[in-house]
């Protein structure tokens, strides 16, 4: 069965003259709760001030997207095996570059979970099968070419 989502992107020119390329990246996400999300180019690709530093951008919201989905099946899997998950931290990043076909792609992304048990840790073993079931039922993770990598 298929499930449609949807975003609000929101952009305005704002007077600027646009032409030139000056004009600011800045713009909203709006989600179905209400929740709105200031978003731009990030400031890597798109100078500042054209850029807004403080918003969130399409590179970040991605890797967050996929560590977002893993964390929420690793949760979701260690429950049902009566495991109890104090904390999830994951500092994940992503490498952007050049694909074997030359265009610019997330190449690679990588999750760095710290995670916290009340009793029943599962060990090293299981916490690698916990993580390889949470990576194959992470739908943002099987919708990518780049490879993600627990580590």
């Amino acid at each position: 069965m298929a499930v449609r989502y949807t975003a609000t992107i929101a952009w305005e020119r704002g007077g600027a003259s646009f032409t030139d390329l000056r004009y600011s990246r800045g713009h909203r996400w709006i989600f179905d709760g209400g929740v709105e999300v200031p978003a731009s180019a990030s400031p890597r690709s798109v100078p500042l001030p054209m850029s807004v530093a403080e918003a969130v951008d399409p590179e970040e919201a991605f890797v967050a997207s996929v560590s977002s989905c893993h964390m929420l099946w690793f949760l979701a899997l260690a429950a049902k095996e009566g495991r109890v998950v104090d904390s999830y931290r994951d500092e994940a990043w992503a490498l952007l570059g050049p694909g074997p076909d030359g265009r610019v792609a997330i190449l690679e992304v990588h999750l760095r979970p710290r995670i916290a048990f009340s009793g029943g840790d599962p060990g090293p073993e299981g916490l690698a099968r916990l993580h390889h079931a949470a990576h194959a039922e992470c739908f943002i993770a099987n919708s990518i070419r780049g490879r993600v990598l627990v580590e």
